[in-house]
């Protein structure tokens, strides 16, 4: 079998599918028209989320067997083309999850803690300990919103903070020990912390916006590790600047082109986000939150498993 590989991940995913005997080919600078000319040739398909697989991008791939996405989502990718074409679609959500969990709980408690803001204050050679006061996380409620892979490694990691952990997922009875499933009146009722763990999907897009900020019924933190486009950013720094939100821990941005690479992609910076850059009450990150060292390997890894299995 051979099999195209669009972006380069851990040196791991090749060197395992050579040991199950595949041919592995790599188009790291190839532009799409060059990949379109050749797709044709290949079993299998590696990417992470340089171009979109849709159904023009499929027409061309007679012969493709199997997609390796080296990640968890799947926005960039046309699932049902994907069936049509009777394409297995192999995702790792497993290989960053442990990452991503770590990543949302750090951003919580450095927002709580006010960390960056004293951090800068003494910078610029203040020691003030009366502004930088914080608050503890233990004995608040937290809301997760998406109760899958990631969901449930923030909700393990915060086990141990004596909270109360409450989540909604679109699925039934997916909520445990860490975390009592709710309907999202219940967590809009009750929590002080809210955590997306959601896929971008056309139900998440823009979920947290005006009304859901108004509707809840306390001051909140806010940390968004899942996707730039469920959070609406000119109603979250209203919701800021009314202190509705005591602070945001972001990343991902709405901004962030397709393939996560950057958000300075516009002549202008927009003022919203302007105002992310600026604030004092947010913290941001490059979308790496599943990008550690250890998720580089066991994402690959796992892509090498599902091919092993599928097929040996």
């Amino acid at each position: 079998m051979k099999v195209l590989h669009l972006e380069e991940n851990h040196p791991a995913l090749i060197e395992g599918l050579n040991m199950l005997g595949m041919q592995n080919d790599l188009a790291y600078g190839d532009a799409l028209e060059d990949v379109l000319a050749k797709i044709g040739q290949y079993d299998g398909l590696i990417i992470r989320s340089k171009y979109p697989i849709d159904a023009p991008f499929l027409a061309h791939a007679k012969k493709l067997k199997f997609i390796g996405r080296v990640g968890a989502g799947l926005e960039n990718i046309d699932v049902k083309a994907v069936e049509s074409h009777n394409i297995h679609l192999l995702n790792a959500p497993e290989g960053n999850r442990n990452a991503v969990g770590e990543h949302a709980l750090g951003m919580l408690l450095a927002l709580m803690n006010r960390l960056k803001s004293g951090h800068a204050s003494i910078q610029s050679g203040q020691w003030d300990r009366e502004g930088h006061r914080g608050w503890e996380l233990s004995g608040r409620t937290v809301g997760i919103i998406g109760y899958g892979n990631t969901g449930k490694s923030f909700a393990q990691k915060i086990s141990g903070f004596n909270v109360e952990t409450l989540c909604v997922d679109l699925l039934d009875r997916v909520g445990d020990h860490n975390a009592k499933q709710v309907d999202l009146k219940t967590l809009q009722a009750r929590c002080d912390v809210i955590s997306l763990h959601i896929p971008q999907t056309d139900l998440t897009r823009a979920m947290i916006d005006k009304t859901f900020i108004d509707t809840m019924a306390h001051p909140f933190w806010l940390i968004n590790t899942a996707r730039g486009s469920a959070v609406v950013t000119q109603d979250l720094v209203a919701g800021l600047q009314s202190q509705k939100i005591m602070g945001a821990g972001l990343d991902v941005l709405e901004y962030e082109t397709q393939s996560f690479s950057s958000i300075f992609n516009q002549k202008e910076i927009p003022p919203a986000l302007q105002y992310l850059l600026e604030s004092p009450q947010v913290l941001l990150s490059p979308h790496v939150a599943g990008w550690t060292r250890e998720s580089h390997i066991k994402l690959a890894t796992t892509i090498v498993d599902k091919v092993k299995k599928l097929f040996f």
